[in-house]
């Protein structure tokens, strides 16, 4: 029997036909290609990222390309291009990403979706990913084979919709899925909790921070703290100690609004005065040196000896001295290895990072505070240095920086005719919230001093 005359091809081939009758389009091989644009779940179409109306006619025209060069390169019929200007159709996760590369932007500037502001399915299509070749990789991980991940799951979750399915109500278990869909679009795994959070509002957050135990020092580390003679390790100590406490002052100053100095600037600790000591004085580090029994503090054969085993960095500028004028300083700044030998010296445990998907005590800090502002927001101008990029809707860093988790946003405050803009406000945005209630908890075990009364206020009226 022909393909011709098979009753089951004829039937398949006239579906085809009324769905593309339907939606007015030509019915075309590299059409058909497109699986994703004609696959159905219980009626509803799948989720695609739609190129916001009129940007993409725009970035050709800044790019100085034709349609016919952008079909080229993407790969299509110039009129297929035509299609995607009018809103007529919508290209594949792929072609998307061949557009961006080709206009030389990104594809959050084709499809209108700020930094910060991601659902799931952006975050495949950014990754380039139709649903079949995310469904395939996941397939692979055992979290997949354990919720039996599909195309018509998959768009569930992405739509925000019931998932239903074996092991979908174990919280451990799609506790886990998170993490194999960061690794599978490239991204780090609390973009997916935020991106999940916007995308599945209703729901409790996917992901719990797990407590960890405290490492103690490492072998190296307290190798290199063993290594060092009692006067070095008494300047060692005591650096960081410095450190610390010019740390405390930073923070300190955010809390009052006052400008502070890029960490890479205020870590350099001054030392030494390269005048003496009768005029200048002594420096807070040399005070604190002389108390230990150091009685000639200075930048010497013991600090040299630090830097030589990659603990310590010096450098020097010019500052003015009110007694004797332009001195040169000498400043100190700890290493990472630095920082480990003298925490083992002391006993104490190794740094920690923020547990998953919990920001720092910086950054929760300056949520506390936008949330302190009240209904009104904060002033646009009180947040300065990079917690705007970290944390702010729209904003990016270079192009490989850390994403923006878009739990705070400018919002533009209007004359009291409506006529213009009068200046802008931060405001959290319902994920910065939704985020703020739902790990208030661990924000206050973790950091007892940042003052959490307005975060929990505002928790309390929108739960």
């Amino acid at each position: 029997m022909t393909a011709t005359t098979n009753p089951r091809f004829a039937l398949l081939s006239g579906l085809v036909l009324v769905v593309f009758k339907l939606h007015r389009l030509p019915v075309c091989v590299s059409d058909i290609a497109m699986k994703s644009s004609l696959q159905f779940y219980e009626g509803m179409p799948l989720p695609m990222r739609v190129i916001a109306p009129g940007r993409l006619a725009t970035l050709r025209e800044q790019a100085g390309l034709s349609k016919g060069e952008l079909a080229r390169r993407i790969g299509v019929s110039t009129r297929m291009v035509f299609f995607y200007e009018e809103g007529r159709h919508t290209p594949t996760p792929q072609r998307l990403q061949k557009m961006a590369e080709a206009l030389r932007c990104d594809v959050e500037e084709l499809t209108g979706v700020r930094r910060g502001e991601e659902g799931l399915v952006d975050l495949r299509f950014a990754a380039g990913l139709t649903l079949d070749q995310a469904v395939k990789l996941l397939r692979r991980t055992t979290v997949g084979r354990d919720l039996y991940l599909s195309a018509p799951r998959l768009s569930a979750l992405e739509q925000g919709r019931p998932v239903l399915g074996r092991n979908w109500c174990d919280g451990d278990v799609v506790g886990r899925l998170p993490a194999a869909l960061a690794k599978i679009y490239g991204v780090p795994v609390r973009m997916v909790v935020d991106a999940w959070m916007r995308t599945r509002p209703s729901e409790p957050a996917p992901l719990r921070p797990r407590q960890r135990p405290r490492k103690g020092a490492s072998g190296s580390a307290d190798a290199a703290w063993r290594s060092l003679n009692e006067r070095q390790r008494v300047y060692l100590g005591e650096v960081l100690r410095d450190e610390r406490m010019t740390e405390t002052e930073m923070w300190m100053r955010r809390v009052h609004h006052l400008p502070v100095p890029r960490p890479a600037e205020w870590r350099k600790l001054p030392l030494a005065l390269h005048a003496p000591a009768r005029v200048v004085g002594y420096t807070r580090l040399q005070e604190r040196l002389r108390s230990n029994g150091v009685h000639d503090p200075g930048a010497g054969a013991t600090v040299h000896a630090l830097e030589r085993r990659g603990l310590l960095v010096t450098s020097t500028d010019v500052v003015h001295h009110p007694a004797a004028g332009e001195v040169t300083r000498v400043r100190v700044e700890m290493t990472k290895q630095g920082r480990a030998a003298a925490r083992a010296g002391l006993g104490e445990a190794a740094e920690r990072q923020p547990d998953m998907p919990l920001l720092s005590e910086w950054l929760w800090g300056v949520m506390a505070r936008v949330a302190a502002a009240g209904p009104d927001g904060l002033d646009g101008d009180a947040l300065s240095g990079r917690a705007p990029f970290y944390l702010g809707v729209g904003y990016k860093s270079r192009s490989a920086g850390r994403p923006s988790r878009g739990f705070i946003d400018e919002v533009p405050v209007l004359a009291a005719d409506g006529s213009h803009i009068v200046g802008y406000r931060w405001k959290l945005t319902p994920v910065g919230l939704w985020h703020a209630a739902e790990y208030l908890a661990e924000y206050r075990q973790r950091y007892p001093r940042v003052d959490t009364t307005a975060v929990a206020s505002l928790a309390d009226e929108h739960s």
